[in-house]
C-alpha cells in the first residue's frame, strides 16, 4: 500500500496542492465548512429521530430540509478531503487516526443506507407525535457517534 500512497503523493495534483500558495489552507477551510454543513443538519435530524420536537416537526419535513444540506456538505468535505489527502498521503495513511476515520466513514455510510432502506420506509407510522421506533433511534445514536468520531479523528490526523 505504501507504494500506492507514494505515487499519490508524487502526482501532479499533490504537488499543486503542496506548492500553490494558500491552496492547502483554503482547502482546509472549505473542508471544515463542508463538515459543518454535513454534521450540523445530520445532528439536527438525529435529534429529531431521538424524539426531540416530535410534536412540532414531522420526521419527513426534517428529512426534506436537512438531509439535502448534509449531502452537499458531504460532497464538499469528501472532495476537499481527497485533495488534502493526496498532498501528504504517505504520512496521513501512516497516522494512527486514519484507519479509524475511514472505518467510521464506512460505518456512517452503512448506517445511512440501512436506515433509508429499512425503518425509514415505514416513517408514515411514526412521522409526527409518536416516539420513533427503536431502530430509528439506534440509527440516530450510531450516526451521532460515527460523525463525532470522524470529526475527532480528522483533527487527530494533524497531530498523529
Amino acid at each position: 500500500m505504501s507504494g500506492f500512497f507514494s505515487r499519490l503523493e508524487e502526482s501532479g495534483l499533490s504537488e499543486a496542492v503542496r506548492t500553490t500558495p494558500y491552496l492547502y489552507a483554503v482547502l482546509e477551510c472549505v473542508h471544515v465548512l463542508g463538515l459543518a454543513v454535513l454534521v450540523g443538519p445530520a445532528v439536527a435530524f438525529d435529534l429529531r429521530l431521538l424524539g426531540l420536537g416530535r410534536r412540532a416537526l414531522p420526521v419527513t419535513v426534517a428529512a426534506r430540509h436537512l438531509l439535502p444540506l448534509a449531502q452537499i456538505g458531504f460532497v464538499v468535505a469528501a472532495l476537499t478531503g481527497v485533495f488534502m489527502f493526496v498532498s501528504g498521503a504517505v504520512s496521513i495513511a501512516a497516522s494512527g487516526a486514519a484507519p479509524f476515520k475511514l472505518g467510521l466513514l464506512v460505518v456512517a455510510g452503512i448506517n445511512i443506507a440501512v436506515f433509508h432502506r429499512g425503518v425509514y420506509r415505514g416513517v408514515d407510522g411514526w412521522d409526527t407525535d409518536v416516539r420513533p421506533p427503536g431502530r430509528a433511534r439506534a440509527a440516530a445514536v450510531i450516526s451521532l457517534a460515527s460523525w463525532t468520531g470522524v470529526t475527532v479523528c480528522g483533527r487527530l490526523l494533524a497531530y498523529t
